[in-house]
Order: structure tokens, then C-alpha cells, then sequence
């Protein structure tokens, strides 16, 4: 495809085309700039570190805050925290690995490695795990929908392949879509091991952190574990910030410890041709069109897109109160790790101002949107003999949950367990919304049978009524 023949030429000419813009040192403006985004970090927070290099030399590194606030530890560049979804490229380049190695196809049916996940009339490829394309609903958000979220559960990626072989729909047709899926990747992990009885943490390390010299990184497969030099992550809830570890042992979607420094000794030896007995960047970086020959930008673990015109391979992450992003300009010869233990939403921005730094701010120039006075929406509000309809038990069989849905003071009450009761609001006939979450009551006979219940990752998970 085109895009993929785009970046192909790109990479021919890394270096040459702003080679007259990016000189060898940072200016002292930029310098300043630099140091002036990171002092957002002050002594008494927990922090971020980051790392820039160009032609694979660093030129800028700074470390902020504070590591564990119990101690008041500070962060530094040594300081170990965890990548999000920054760590999905390791997954799928193992994958790339065994593939290079014929072990196994990308067009393989995932059913191969996993018979007890269901047949769903369409082939689920190796391919569709990479690029997010399978439609196979993602397991946090049906642990979301069960009242178990991410985090209050120890699961394991064996949790995980219970939670979807438990699926009886998908999102949508493999290939039709991209709709991102934690379940694709650790999926991907579980295969490694199936493949070569090798955990993914131990087959990485082997052919991966040792050969790219990445000392300082691991996986959280284990997270009771000692890591030495880990920072603690938090979130800020008002004024006060509050531990918010990842106390779960699935990984491959998640769960790299490592630093700013090992990630771009990672860049430097995937896109420097150094990944497989023979280069598996092209391939890491291709993409492949959806079933209707539409754009998907998703290719094996990474982004690809632009910034002002400058092209960019990237991937941002976000675990419990971690934060990640690592970004390689190619064109630039640039690369940018940023690692984050401060999950407080006011330093959301930090890594496009980094970026912002060596490709310059987008434009911002805005247009003024009409707006249509006639166009009111009323209310839809169904008498109380209505709701009393809804009121019953349901239960889960891929959700593994059992619901009460109560009538109060004029409102349907949905009670996942004791101390997780939502209000859910009317929409139309038979259709309510919580934040987040749409449910589509279903009836037979105009009596109801159960309802849908769809959030972004995962949709038409069924509870069915108790008679």
C-alpha cells in the first residue's frame, strides 16, 4: 500500500532532510525549554523522567520528583517505572520473532494456539492480534462491566483467556475495524508460551533486553516481586495524592518495568535494522488496510502518524498511576522517552510539549461552529409502571456477574455488588445510559429478557433475566 511505501522512502533518507534544522547540540534556548517543561515536576510530587537522543547519541535527559513520597525518595534516571501499553511492541516483536523463525504464520487462526476460545464464524488471525483489528472484546472492560475493574483483581494472563473464550459475540468482524483490545496482546503473550513453553518475561529477555542492552528493564509478571530502584506510581484525588499500583500479574498489553534510557536503547536497536536474523523494522512498522481497504495506522505494536507534517512512530501508556510515551521521528533521527509515576491529569500534556520542542506547535487556527437554536432534544422519561419492568436480577455467563437493577425515587438503581450501585438514565424506550456505558434492554413478547450493556472496548455483553 501506499503509506507503507511512504515510510519505507522515509526511512532511506533519515537524517538527510532536517539535517540542516537539527544541529549536533541543543541550542541554549532549547536547553531552557527543555528544563523549564520538566520543572512542572517539583521536589515535593511524584515525578517523570525523560530522555532525548539524536543520531542515537542522548542530548537532553532529565529526572523530577520524587519516587515514593512514604520516603521521599527522589527520581532519577536510574529510577525503574512501568511503560503502559509503550510495552506492546516488545510483545509483538517476539511474536515477529517466532514468525521470522517459521514457527509460526501471522495468517495463522489464533484457534490453533487457543481451541477453547469460540468459533465465531470468521477466522481470527495472528495479524488481526497485532493490529487490533480481531474484534475480540477487551478483558478489562468486561472485568469493568462485572464490577471487577483492572486493579482490584490480582489477573493473570490465564484470568484473561477465561474472561474470552467466556465471549459468545465479538466487537466486530476481524478486519472490519480497529478497535483497540488489551486482549489481542496478551493473547500474543500466552502464545509465545505455548510456542516455545518459554513465559514471554523469560523469551524477551533472551532474544530482546539482552541483545538491544536493555539492563534496567523487566516484566511485571510477578507483581509481588522486590524490583530495586522501582518507583511507586499514584494518582491525585483533589489535592491529595494516593498510591495507585498495578497489582496484577497480566502482561504483554502492559507491564514493562524499565527506564526512559532502555527505551531508546530499544529504538536504537529496532530501527537500526538490529531486531532478527534479518531486519524486522519494515515489518514491525507495516500497515495493513482494513477489509474495505481503509486506513488503519495501527501497525505491530506501534502508531504511525505525523506532527506537523514530520512523521512519527509512537505509542503512549497508562497503567494505574504510571504514565508512558516514546516517540522516534525518523526523519529526525530523533527519540523521545518520557516515563511518569504522577498520574495527575494537569501533566497529561507533558510529552506533546516535549515534542512540540523539535517539530513545533500545530496550527491554531479555529473555525466558529454554528449553532442550530431549533435543534432541542427532549427528555425521555418513562412513567414508573415502565421502569418497574426492568426491575429483576440478570446474570453474566461471559461477564461471570450477577446484576440487580432496583426502582427508587423515580430512577433505575443497577447493583453490580454491595458498594457499586449506578444510577442509569433514560435515553429512549428500552435504553439507558451510565456514563460510559449504554444498556439496550431486550424483550420477547413484550416482556423482558435481558439487556446489552456496550462500553468503548466491548460491545453487546448479555445479561439475561432471571424468570
Amino acid at each position: 500500500m501506499w503509506y507503507n511505501m511512504f515510510y519505507k522512502k522515509i526511512l532511506v533518507i533519515t537524517g538527510l532532510l532536517f539535517s540542516s534544522i537539527i544541529h549536533a547540540q541543543l541550542s541554549n534556548d532549547t536547553l531552557e525549554i527543555l528544563h523549564k517543561i520538566m520543572s512542572s515536576y517539583t521536589d515535593n510530587i511524584p515525578g517523570a523522567q525523560v530522555s532525548i537522543t539524536r543520531n542515537n547519541k542522548i542530548i537532553f535527559e532529565s529526572a523530577k520528583g520524587l519516587a515514593n513520597l512514604e520516603y521521599n525518595a527522589p527520581l532519577t534516571l536510574q529510577s525503574k517505572l512501568e511503560a503502559g501499553s509503550v510495552s506492546k511492541q516488545f510483545t509483538a516483536a517476539a511474536i515477529l520473532l517466532l514468525s521470522q523463525e517459521g514457527k509460526l504464520s501471522l495468517q495463522d487462526d489464533i484457534r490453533k494456539y487457543f481451541p477453547e476460545i469460540p468459533d465465531y464464524g470468521h477466522t481470527i488471525t495472528v495479524s488481526h492480534l497485532l493490529h487490533h483489528t480481531s474484534g475480540l472484546k477487551d478483558w478489562g472492560s468486561i472485568a469493568e462491566i462485572a464490577g471487577w475493574p483492572r486493579g482490584t483483581k490480582a489477573y493473570s494472563n490465564e484470568d484473561v483467556l477465561v474472561i474470552i473464550a467466556a465471549q459468545k459475540t465479538l466487537n466486530n468482524i476481524p478486519g472490519d475495524e480497529f478497535i483497540y483490545s488489551n486482549s489481542n496482546y496478551n493473547l500474543q503473550a500466552l502464545i509465545v508460551k505455548r510456542i516455545t513453553g518459554l513465559e514471554l518475561s523469560a523469551f524477551t529477555k533472551k532474544y530482546i533486553f539482552i541483545p538491544a542492552g536493555m539492563t534496567n528493564t523487566e516484566w511485571r509478571d510477578d507483581y509481588t516481586r522486590v524490583v530495586p530502584n522501582r518507583a511507586t506510581a499514584y494518582s491525585k484525588y483533589g489535592a491529595i495524592y494516593a498510591t495507585n499500583m498495578p497489582n496484577e500479574n497480566a502482561y504483554g498489553n502492559g507491564g514493562l518495568i524499565t527506564t526512559t534510557e532502555d527505551l531508546l536503547k530499544w529504538n536504537n536497536f529496532y530501527t537500526n535494522n538490529k531486531l532478527g536474523t534479518a531486519p524486522l523494522f519494515q515489518q514491525q512498522i507495516s500497515l495493513v488496510p482494513l477489509n474495505n481497504g481503509g486506513y488503519n495506522n495501527y501497525a505491530v505494536g506501534l502508531f504511525i502518524d505525523s506532527i506537523n507534517g514530520i512523521p512519527r512512530i509512537s505509542h503512549s501508556g497508562a497503567t494505574a498511576g504510571y504514565r508512558a510515551n516514546l516517540d522516534y521521528f525518523p526523519t529526525l533521527n530523533l527519540n523521545i522517552a518520557w516515563l511518569s509515576n504522577n498520574a495527575d491529569g494537569s501533566f497529561s500534556g507533558i510529552p506533546r510539549q516535549l515534542e512540540e520542542v523539535f517539530t513545533g506547535k500545530p496550527s491554531t487556527k479555529t473555525t466558529t461552529a454554528k449553532t442550530d437554536v431549533n435543534n432541542t432534544k427532549t427528555a425521555y422519561r418513562p412513567d414508573s409502571a415502565t421502569q418497574a419492568q426492568y426491575v429483576g436480577v440478570y446474570h453474566s455467563i461471559e461477564a461471570n456477574s450477577g446484576v440487580t437493577i432496583s426502582y427508587k425515587n423515580g430512577s433505575l438503581l443497577l447493583q453490580i455488588k454491595p458498594d457499586l450501585i449506578r444510577t442509569i438514565s433514560p435515553v429512549k424506550k428500552d435504553v439507558f445510559e451510565y456514563p460510559g456505558m449504554t444498556i439496550e434492554f431486550i424483550r420477547k413478547k413484550n416482556k423482558i429478557e435481558g439487556y446489552y450493556i456496550s462500553i468503548s472496548r466491548a460491545r453487546r455483553v448479555f445479561f439475561k433475566k432471571a424468570n
